[in-house]
């Protein structure tokens, strides 16, 4: 394999790993590391749309309103990566989304798909993302949660 070979795997690998730290960040309320793995001038453009930021700032604030609370719970889970490198400091990814949420407080669950499109670039030598969106494929809403669903754990509640 040539050494540009080894380099665009490395690439692909590095910016995987930078989807993956993303969603960890998501799901655990980790702003600071979710702002870790966006450019400054990140845009987002969630669910069609219908959620959109137009710079890193906005979109922290915003996840945080929706979701910083011991109350929701989610999951995102991105798989089969296509990634394109489009040149040594741009790339191109796109991912199939699984997610599930469940808003205690309001009562209500959610499992949904959606297709990601994300865009790249090096910036201080590192990945980071300067563009996400998604479009669903498939959102299910039930509410109330029902009552035979019980939580065993909350990482954002207090242990006895």
């Amino acid at each position: 394999m040539s050494q540009s070979g080894l380099e665009a795997l490395l690439a692909i690998e590095q910016i995987k790993k930078l989807k993956y730290t993303y969603l960890r960040a998501v799901d655990t309320h980790d702003w600071d590391l979710l702002a870790s793995t966006l450019t400054a001038d990140c845009t987002a453009r969630y669910d069609d749309g219908k959620y959109s930021f137009d710079n890193r700032d906005e979109l922290i604030s915003g996840l945080r309103g929706h979701m910083d609370s011991p109350s929701v719970l989610t999951m995102h889970n991105c798989h089969h990566p296509e990634i394109e490198l489009e040149s040594p400091t741009n790339a191109k990814g796109i991912w199939y989304l699984q997610d599930l949420v469940f808003n205690k407080e309001q009562n209500w669950m959610l499992f949904g798909t959606a297709i990601y499109t994300d865009h790249y670039r090096i910036e201080d030598g590192l990945w980071k993302i300067c563009h996400t969106e998604y479009a669903r494929i498939m959102e299910a809403v039930n509410a109330p949660i029902p009552a035979t669903l019980t939580f065993t754990h909350n990482m954002f509640e207090p242990k006895p």
